[in-house]
């Protein structure tokens, strides 16, 4: 019980963040919780069939190749994860009433993506322990949340844009960058030091997500 805590501790501690950050016209929980819930099981669903589709057509998950683990990165890993997220975001959150400002779509962005970090996230810790738990909460699980926040920003500017469709595809595409520039330079861990590029793209994505919030926060159409 203690290391499922552990597990899903910084989860919360990011919703609550959010959640605060929306200053000026709360999202019903009961549709908080929603995108959560989807986050959680069908962006997960998604993400593992897409995975088992993505592996038949490009097998170069154990490859040493920089190049393919820059496919991996990208093409693979990013853009299914990033999509499994874009497509509830989209056509779930995006369409309901309650989303009547832009910040909404960061606000629900970060939903999905902690729904989705809290199952990959339980699934590792189970696994690693303790030490595992640590390391993700301030690396893995940051991460998404700053995945979400940047396609959530776009997609909220998107909501009330007559560039629905660009800006959107804009928001997937910022995703998917940053997730992949993150997992590219874990994932060519034989080479010595290169993990560090890891924490630079995940530090530069941080600076990003807080612009993004305050841009959205003062530009809130219910800031009077």
């Amino acid at each position: 019980m203690n290391l499922l805590l552990f597990a899903i501790a910084p989860v919360f501690i990011i919703i609550l963040y959010i959640y605060y950050k929306d200053k000026y016209e709360k999202e019903p929980k009961r549709l908080l919780f929603y995108n959560f819930l989807l986050g959680a099981i069908v962006s997960i669903v998604i993400t593992t069939v897409l995975y088992y589709v993505s592996d038949s057509v490009l097998p170069i998950l154990s490859s040493t190749s920089i190049f393919d683990q820059f496919i991996k990165a990208f093409f693979v890993v990013g853009l299914i994860e990033e999509f499994s997220k874009y497509i509830i975001i989209r056509y779930y959150a995006q369409r309901n009433e309650a989303f009547n400002e832009p910040f909404d779509g960061i606000v629900y962005a970060v939903m999905v993506s902690m729904g989705f970090a809290a199952t990959e996230n339980i699934f590792y810790v189970l696994e690693g322990g303790y030490q595992t738990a640590l390391l993700r909460a301030f690396t893995a699980v940051p991460a998404h949340a700053t995945f979400g926040i940047l396609m959530g920003f776009f997609m909220g500017k998107a909501k009330f844009s007559k560039n629905k469709i660009g800006l959107n595809l804009i928001g997937l595409l910022t995703a998917v960058i940053f997730h992949g520039a993150y997992d590219f330079f874990l994932f060519i861990d034989f080479i010595p030091g290169i993990w560090v590029g890891a924490f630079i793209s995940l530090f530069i994505g941080i600076l990003l997500s807080r612009k993004a919030i305050k841009h959205h926060q003062e530009n809130s159409n219910f800031n009077v």
